[in-house]
């Protein structure tokens, strides 16, 4: 119910975690009637769908997984999912052990790149605690309208949730919201994303990494349209509606590259949970993001792995 928004605390969606404090509305649509269940059976994915997920394995021990997700897969399934999301493959990813292994963070559907799956509940906690404590790092590479400026930078606008349209809230958007205006927003919360430039196509476009110091929803889609500067191919967050001056950057790109999201979860750095190793796994480019480099003339080599390390971020 959660996650199709039919239960809203004072109008907004929710999440299983969300806290109910005194004084809030709570809306939840008629339960059925009290009857024996209905035995169903879980959707099983086809084998197509195994051989892409077991492909996807960047590495695997004992205790982790890491995928490198491809684009349009969802981390968890939805109304009308079926199986084909991360968490309903994860059965083809035990590799003889008896757990199926866990999401210890998500991805955005149309996001790629390095995610990360527990082979157990115990490492699945330590993991969690891990990412909540900000001691992983993860890097982005996006490809954006413009050049942002300075080069290298900050973004500090809080998020607030924005009603989605139809029975279930579809088309749900974070909207950013000035540092200064914080506190007259009590249901937007503080986000911070650290970005640097790294090779531009005149004024056009440019490719940048990012660091999402917080983790929120759309934090990096919502804070480069914010800022003026959406991530190319972005319909939610940088469609012909958004008032920033890379409007209608799509058709200067040219089709092809304008019509999939630009956004890669290009490398997760975090201390093995059992050996205590630092460890950096590294996902390559999707075919889309790919063939975009070919064609802008970039190479993946040539920039450094972590931008940020000279400045102390």
């Amino acid at each position: 119910m959660c996650r199709k928004g039919e239960i809203r605390v004072d109008g907004a969606r929710v999440r299983a975690s969300t806290r109910v404090a005194a004084g809030q509305e709570v809306r939840i649509p008629p339960l059925p009637e009290a009857a024996a269940p209905r035995p169903r059976s879980p959707a099983r994915p086809v084998d197509a769908d195994v051989r892409m997920i077991r492909a996807a394995v960047l590495f695997r021990d004992d205790h982790l997984i890491v995928l490198n997700k491809p684009p349009g897969l969802p981390s968890q399934g939805g109304s009308g999912q079926g199986a084909r999301h991360v968490d309903g493959l994860a059965g083809a990813l035990t590799f003889g052990r008896p757990e199926r292994p866990r999401l210890v963070h998500r991805l955005d559907k149309d996001t790629s790149g390095v995610l990360l799956l527990a082979r157990s509940r115990r490492i699945a906690r330590a993991l969690s605690g891990e990412f909540q404590a900000r001691r992983t790092r993860k890097i982005y590479w996006a490809v954006v309208a413009g050049v942002p400026q300075p080069p290298m930078g900050t973004i500090r606008f809080g998020l607030r949730k924005a009603p989605g349209h139809g029975p279930h809230g579809g088309g749900e958007r974070m909207l950013c919201v000035h540092p200064r205006d914080m506190d007259a927003a009590p249901d937007a919360r503080r986000a911070t994303t650290d970005y640097a430039v790294l090779h531009a196509l005149g004024r056009r476009a440019s490719w940048v990494a990012l660091v999402p110091v917080t983790g929120r929803t759309h934090q990096l889609r919502a804070h480069m349209a914010g800022v003026g500067h959406p991530i190319v191919g972005d319909g939610k967050y940088g469609g012909p509606g958004q008032e920033n001056p890379g409007h209608g950057w799509g058709a200067q790109l040219g089709g092809d590259i304008s019509r999939r999201l630009h956004l890669h979860a290009r490398s997760l750095r975090l201390t093995h949970p059992v050996s205590g190793e630092e460890m950096t796994f590294t996902a390559p480019l999707p075919p889309h993001m790919r063939s975009t480099w070919e064609t802008l003339g970039w190479r993946e080599e040539d920039t450094p792995a972590d931008p940020f390390v000279e400045q102390g971020r």
